[in-house]
């Protein structure tokens, strides 16, 4: 099988859950997290459930860990914290409790971020891998990182990692 058929087979519809941490947003100035439940919805992927956290270690965890546990859940992806600040410890959560790195994920994000913004594109550390058979991706907070990744990347691949991650 190659890899059009592998993605042929792939499940159409993906159920995922969104969670975007952010020390500065609530639920009515958050656009990134309503831009990814958008986009997820209109491609016809079911949204099963969101959650806005700060940017605190044992949240962050504690809500990828019920995600996880979730039997419906196939996808997870996570907004905000991946920046260079003291206060943006979502990659340094998520990567410990990840089976697998995807690590073509953050570079191809990095790829098509520099297109749009040169080089400043090497402060992202947009990153995807899987844990317990789900996919878990880690993307900027900001809205056009969000549109980059969800319209180039996440929305063409995301049947077709669920597929990968679940054989």
């Amino acid at each position: 099988m190659g890899y059009h058929d592998h993605k042929e087979a792939s499940p159409a519809v993906v159920s995922a859950g969104v969670l975007v941490i952010s020390d500065s947003r609530t639920e009515s100035s958050d656009e990134s997290g309503k831009l990814i439940c958008r986009l997820l919805e209109s491609n016809g992927h079911n949204l099963d459930g969101f959650e806005l956290l700060k940017n605190e270690p044992p949240s962050i965890a504690a809500s990828v860990n019920k995600l996880l546990e979730s039997s419906s859940v196939q996808a997870i992806i996570i907004s905000g914290g991946t920046g260079l600040s003291t206060r943006d410890v979502t990659v340094e959560t998520v990567t410990p409790m990840l089976d697998k790195k995807l690590d073509g994920f953050g570079e191809l994000f990095r790829s098509l971020s520099y297109q749009e913004i040169g080089s400043g594109c090497i402060m992202s550390r947009a990153m995807a891998g899987v844990c317990r058979g789900k996919v878990i991706i880690c993307l900027p907070g900001s809205l056009k990182a969000v549109r980059l990744a969800m319209e180039n990347i996440i929305l063409p691949e995301l049947g077709h990692m669920v597929r990968e991650a679940t054989r």
